[in-house]
């Protein structure tokens, strides 16, 4: 198996959360763990240096690569708060629509500030992304642990 370079650690995320020097971005980083726990049900874990991600699988591409992943997560960035939709945004056209002010790229979605987006836009893009990770699980895409 090739081991992505973003791996699990055991840092602490309260620890990562009072470091960061914003306060308005540590205000909404407290704001999306407690909306990814609510999601996920999973507890948040550090990955890298600077990534909080919630639950894992493994992912399996055609390539044959492997490795293992987060369910979904967020990493408070110094331009913007880069939040980890495995899936993209493609089929989800109207909800990014509704979303308000952003950007994305294949699997990410970048916001300033949470206030930026509608809530409960967001909230359901981050239980679309989960599910499709744990529906793809059973077609044999990925095995969510």
């Amino acid at each position: 198996m090739s081991d992505a370079k973003t791996q699990p650690t055991g840092q602490d995320v309260e620890v990562f959360l009072d470091a960061i020097a914003d306060e308005r971005q540590r205000a909404d980083s407290r704001a999306l763990v407690a909306l990814m726990h609510t999601v996920t049900g999973e507890e948040p874990k550090m990955w890298g240096p600077s990534i909080i991600g919630f639950g894992d699988y493994q992912y399996r591409y055609a390539s044959g690569r492997e490795g293992d992943w987060f369910l979904t997560g967020f990493s408070p960035r110094k331009q913007n708060i880069t939040l980890y939709l495995v899936y993209g945004f493609e089929r989800h056209e109207g909800l990014m629509q509704q979303l308000g002010k952003h950007k994305i790229g294949k699997a990410c979605l970048y916001i300033k500030r949470l206030s930026d987006v509608h809530v409960d836009v967001l909230r359901e893009l981050i239980e679309r992304s989960v599910a499709e990770v744990k529906a793809s699980n059973a077609v044999g895409g990925v095995t969510a642990s």
